[in-house]
């Protein structure tokens, strides 16, 4: 009799797991590669349509103030990943390696059963140049951060991609924006049939150069210079993707309990026309508005009604965000977390953000308290200037002056904070980048690759001894 009861109540946790797994929600992150914040239909770019983007700004939460962790590549991917500011993580610039010891959300989720993928840009594994597949036995590849499955390059990549499917080499046909969607569709849809939560990150790589667009794709384009003409059409490819992919959850049946947060890692590019960056100051690689502001959307239909917020969310605020959902409260203190979950975002878009947005890269820094921005254009020199981005969207004008006891706060705040950060990497052991062209498990390669358009020049100068360059 005691058997068959320990049989049944077995029987019954099992059963409530598995009704616990089939409540929570598919997560899908989708990234893309030097976006700047004016490049969307929904924004009236001038020449660029973006319709499916568009759609899902109307049927999700749009932000309008939504910001990259950093204003580059690798340290935002960091910060996604943890919510943690970028230097902490060990991430100090691009290419750089992630600190073993960050928790990531793969890792989180995995341990309430879901089945995590990777596909597309990774740049988390110390490697520099454009992007290679990812063995197998790297020890900072997705594997090492809680992804079951992972179709990844080491940095940007373009049409007809080389990736590794958890460590198999294979060559793909197509754009890159539809391969490596269309294969985490193929990953979402076998879970659905296993009965398992889906976390799916897609981090593309467009439109980085080199600027590489098919015919079709960049046809519109025809009056703007070659650079600008492919970067435009790489854009077309990826906004035909997210029509692919919200298409595809539809037909699945699971879109209403789907999220699909979509979001830029840095701001535009300065030598694209027309502006990539709207009306806004700067570009990638700064501390101006159109260095760190991309666009950003939340859809999630079954709890999260359409509207737009003003509401500054920064991509350190998805670890929080996404460990709330799903019922893992994260502890802020113990995992100095520098994003805040923004649940209370879905029931009333317009609030007031009680937790300040740091920033801290290359020497550089930020500090966003709703409209505030204190910027830092030398960390160690102590170089501030203050602004009010609700009347001056533009950064023109210099309010530290005027504002003596705001800019002190905001200084002392900040400095505080980077101190902070300071001791962390203090603690940490730190492993410099390496170009592929010079590692020995990537040289056997070169016959291979060498006549590929992205790779022949890295190739040829490094059997030239001339050095990667960058």
């Amino acid at each position: 009799m005691v058997r068959i009861f320990i049989i049944f109540l077995c029987f019954l946790i099992s059963s409530c797991d598995n009704k616990k797994k089939s409540d929570y929600p598919n997560i899908i992150l989708v990234m893309t590669d030097d976006q700047g914040w004016g490049q969307t239909g929904y924004y009236k770019h001038p020449i660029l349509k973006t319709p499916n983007l568009d759609a899902m700004a109307k049927n999700g939460l749009r932000f309008d103030r939504f910001y990259a962790g950093a204003p580059q590549c690798s340290p935002t991917r960091a910060s996604v990943l943890t919510g943690r500011n970028n230097d902490r993580t060990g991430v100090f610039y691009h290419g750089y390696y992630l600190n073993k010891n960050e928790k990531t959300i793969a890792q989180e989720l995995k341990k309430i059963g879901y089945s995590n993928g990777h596909f597309g840009k990774w740049h988390l594994n110390g490697i520099r140049g454009p992007g290679v597949p990812i063995f197998e036995d790297d020890e900072y590849g997705p594997g090492e951060f809680g992804f079951d499955k992972w179709l990844s390059v080491t940095n940007f990549f373009d049409i007809n991609p080389i990736l590794a499917d958890n460590g198999n080499i294979s060559e793909f046909k197509g754009t890159s924006s539809e391969i490596i969607v269309n294969n985490a569709l193929e990953f979402i849809e076998k879970n659905i049939n296993d009965n398992k939560p889906s976390f799916a990150v897609i981090w593309d790589g467009s439109p980085h150069d080199p600027f590489v667009a098919t015919k079709d794709d960049k046809k519109d384009f025809k009056d703007l210079d070659k650079n600008s003409r492919n970067h435009y059409g790489e854009m077309v490819a990826f906004d035909r993707s997210i029509g692919i992919l919200r298409k595809k959850i539809n037909e699945l049946g699971i879109s209403d309990n789907t999220i699909i947060w979509y979001c830029s890692d840095n701001g535009g590019l300065k030598n694209i026309s027309p502006s990539t960056v709207g009306n806004l100051r700067g570009g990638k690689n700064t501390m101006w508005e159109g260095g760190l502001r991309v666009p950003g959307i939340i859809e999630w239909p079954e709890k999260i009604n359409p509207g737009i917020t003003k509401y500054p969310v920064s991509t350190m605020d998805i670890f929080p965000t996404i460990l709330e959902i799903v019922g893992l409260f994260p502890n802020y203190k113990k995992l100095n977390l520098d994003g805040k979950s923004i649940t209370n975002l879905f029931e009333d878009k317009n609030q007031k953000r009680s937790l300040k947005i740091p920033f801290r890269h290359d020497n550089r820094g930020a500090l966003i308290d709703n409209n505030i921005k204190l910027i830092v254009h030398d960390i160690e020199k102590l170089d501030f200037e203050l602004y009010d981005l609700s009347k001056d969207p533009t950064e023109s004008n210099n309010i530290a002056d005027s504002n003596p006891q705001l800019f002190q706060s905001m200084k002392n705040e900040f400095i505080m904070w980077s101190k902070s950060v300071e001791n962390e990497i203090n603690q940490m052991k730190i492993n410099d980048p390496k170009y592929w062209v010079a590692m020995d498990n990537y040289i056997r390669y070169f016959e291979d690759w060498v006549d590929r358009p992205e790779y022949t020049k890295w190739i040829v100068r490094a059997l030239k001894n001339e050095g990667p360059g960058y």
